[in-house]
Order: C-alpha cells, then sequence, then structure tokens
C-alpha cells in the first residue's frame, strides 16, 4: 500500500507538524538520503548474514530531532519485508533505563510485533507478548487447515508445533511459550493471561506460575538469559530472527555514578553476546543522541570505546557506528528532498495544488533558515519539518511564500 487518501496524509502531516517525529506509517513519503545505508544494511545484514544465524550490533548517533527514530522506522520495515519480527524500544528514563536491563527485557517484550502490513499500521494494532502469541497460534492454525488438516487431526498437529520447540536456554521461558500456545488451544484464557504475565516481566508467583513448569523469576541476573531465549523462539517458530531497536531518549550524564557504570557494562556485554554462538539472528540498534557517555577514564569506558569506534558507511559495512550527520550528500539538497516529499502529502491532506516556483522558495528559504540553527538544541532536519509545514499553510492561505521571520525562525 503506497497510495495516500486525505485521512492518511492529514493524520502525517498533523503528527509532523505537532512534534516533528515521524508516524509510524507514512514516513516513507518523505525519507530521503538515507538509501545508502539502508541498502547496505539490507543486503549485508538482514537478507543474508543475520537470516542466516549471524547476529550484530551497530550504535546509530544522532542529535535530537536528527532523524534517529526516523532511521530507525527505516530498518524496522526493512526486517519485516525479511520476515523478522521487531521490537521497538523508546528507552526512557523511568520506563526502561539501560541500567536496569530486566527493564530492558521487559520493554523489548511489549514492544514485540510480527511484520504488519500498511493497512493493520493505519487501523491500529496492539504489541507485545500477548497479540504475538495469539497471532503466532492462528498463524499455525491457518497453515493446518490450509494443509487439509481435518479437524479430529488439528489438535495433534497444533500440540506437534509447540514439541518442535527445542534447544531454549531458559526451561522456564521455553514451558510458558508452549504452555502459552496449549491454553490458547485449551481455550483457557485465565491460563493464557497468567503466563503472558510471567512472560512480560511482571512477577513470578510460584503457586499461579509453578504448575506450567516455570520455576524462574525474571530479573537483573536472568534479563540476558530471557533476551537470549527470547532470540531462540521467535527464530524457531518461523520468523527470520528477531530486530531490536533501542532508541535512547534519556541524557546519561543524569545518572548516578553506580547506575552510569551498570548501564556501559549492560551496553558492553551486549555488543559481546552479538558474538556469542548462542545468540544467532538477532541485530540489535542503538540509537543515542551523542557519544558523551562513553567520555570517562576507568577501564569500562575504554573497553566500550574499542567496541564502538568502527564507522558504518558503504564501504566499511562491517563497522559498528553509524552517524547520521555524516549522511553522504549536501546537507541543503537532502532537506529540499524531504520537503518537496511533505508537499506531496500536504497537498493530499489538503486537496489543494501549491504553485511550483512559490513552493519550491519556501522549501528552499525555510531550509536554509534551518540549517543556520544546526547548532542549537533542536535538530534542524525537525526544525524543518515542522517549520515547512507551517510554510506550506501559509502559502496556501495567503497566496504567497512566507519570509523566515513569519516562521518564527
Amino acid at each position: 500500500m503506497n497510495k495516500l487518501d486525505s485521512q492518511i496524509a492529514r493524520r502525517i502531516i498533523d503528527t509532523v507538524a505537532a512534534n516533528g517525529i515521524p508516524p509510524a506509517y507514512g514516513f516513507q513519503f518523505f525519507t530521503a538520503g538515507l538509501e545508502p545505508y539502508l541498502s547496505v544494511i539490507d543486503e549485508e545484514y538482514l537478507s543474508t548474514f543475520i537470516k542466516q544465524g549471524g547476529s550484530a550490533f551497530k550504535m546509530v548517533v544522532g542529535v535530537y530531532g536528527g532523524g534517529k527514530t526516523h532511521f530507525l522506522y527505516c530498518v524496522r520495515d526493512l526486517a519485516w519485508k525479511n520476515q523478522f519480527a521487531v521490537s521497538y524500544v523508546s528507552l526512557a528514563p523511568g520506563e526502561s533505563p539501560f541500567h536496569r536491563l530486566d527493564l530492558v527485557y521487559k520493554a523489548i517484550i511489549k514492544g514485540l510485533l510480527p511484520p504488519l502490513s500498511a493497512e493493520e499500521l493505519l487501523s491500529g494494532y496492539e504489541q507485545g507478548i500477548v497479540p504475538f502469541i495469539r497471532s503466532w497460534y492462528s498463524m499455525k492454525y491457518q497453515e493446518a487447515r490450509n494443509d487439509g488438516v481435518s479437524v479430529e487431526d488439528l489438535r495433534e498437529r497444533l500440540l506437534s508445533e509447540i514439541e518442535n520447540i527445542q534447544g531454549i536456554e531458559s526451561i522456564s521461558f521455553s514451558k510458558a511459550v508452549k504452555a502459552a500456545f496449549k491454553a490458547l488451544l485449551d481455550r483457557q484464557e485465565e491460563d493464557f493471561l497468567n503466563i503472558c504475565q510471567w512472560l512480560t516481566g511482571e512477577g513470578f508467583d510460584r503457586t499461579v506460575h509453578g504448575r506450567f513448569g516455570i520455576l524462574q523469576r525474571i530479573d537483573r541476573t536472568t534479563a540476558f538469559t530471557m533476551i537470549r531465549s527470547l532470540v531462540q523462539w521467535v527464530k524457531q517458530i518461523g520468523f527470520s530472527g528477531l530486530v531490536i531497536l533501542l532508541d535512547e531518549a534519556e541524557r546519561v550524564p543524569s545518572l548516578s555514578t553506580k547506575q552510569r557504570e551498570l548501564h556501559l557494562n549492560n551496553l558492553r556485554e551486549l555488543i559481546d553476546e552479538c558474538g556469542h554462538t548462542n545468540f544467532q539472528s538477532v541485530m540489535i540498534f542503538y540509537a543515542v543522541p551523542d557519544e558523551n557517555f562513553l567520555e570517562g577514564r576507568t577501564q569500562i569506558y575504554e573497553a566500550l570505546r574499542q567496541r564502538v569506534a568502527t564507522v558504518f558507511d558503504e564501504l566499511n559495512p562491517t563497522g559498528v557506528k553509524i552517524e547520521l550527520e555524516r549522511i553522504p550528500g549536501d546537507p541543503l539538497t537532502l532537506l529540499t528532498e524531504i520537503g518537496t516529499g511533505l508537499r506531496r502529502v500536504y497537498e493530499v491532506a489538503y486537496a489543494s495544488k501549491l504553485d511550483d516556483s512559490l513552493v519550491l522558495h519556501t522549501i528552499r528559504q525555510t531550509a536554509e533558515a534551518a540549517y543556520e540553527q544546526r547548532y542549537g538544541d533542536i535538530g534542524y532536519k525537525r526544525l524543518f519539518v515542522q517549520k515547512v509545514i507551517q510554510g506550506f499553510h501559509y502559502l496556501r492561505q495567503k497566496g504567497s511564500p512566507p519570509s523566515p521571520e513569519d516562521l518564527d525562525f
């Protein structure tokens, strides 16, 4: 689905104009400049190496408003095209800070999504382990029916699906996902939700969960085991693997010294996990606004700096650090391309046709004014998309292009 109607277009324009962030669907219509990076990620990783059992970690560096979320959404779509499950995680303070790895696991589970169509993204969707397991069950049920399995043999066929799940690191995790599937088969909704409560990391009750063979708590000491088990399970039930998108929304200097050390140590361990054979078919993207959190003199800082020192680009796809400010091409040309894409969306949203020369003047002038503020607190790309839509409003209503002052630059 690549066609726009006025309702979808209006939703895109309102979302971008209000806060400068990309919508879950529709960012594709004004994506520009990312193709060199995205094609390498697709060809060198998602469609080959990761799908075949490899694992990789990339750190995405971009200022606030510099396009990190937009980039991660593009990666999400690439992953879905390659039949990966995806989890997008906003690492916000108090929700899933990296110094509490058990909360990061919890956020990954809650953000879990199978590949979704444009229609599903637009119509509203649930994410997390509950709808994910329901989707898994429905998929296997439909496969059995399509294969001509009789009603009498259906239960045996579906039970064989969970019997084939082997080699999951955490026995409790393995028993939990199997029991959840069986609960759906037996239409035991309460059992299903109790099991999913544990899988989501919302507590352990030995009386409730023990009867399903779940004997392990999900806490800081078991979080890595659970993340590995999640990846192993996702691969076994028919997906190409798991792509985890971690969007860091807090400035690490706000953490205490102990929290900073835990943050860095957990990150180092996560990077090292990608080199282990029991962590297969997973790709992790960790997006940060800057590299200030790496500034320190202790051994942990140096160890982490060494792991993220290499720079990713077309000539060095194995590089770890993806620097969005180093995207090839002229920044003003890039902004003009983004503005041209937004212009097309805007015209559909408002059923209007803006004058070609006047709208181009508006886009270029807004691009120059936004780029002049590239050293400010907000990224110039976010500033541009918000202001250029404001400029389109002005042009549509007044019939003349706005000045930078009209747009409050």
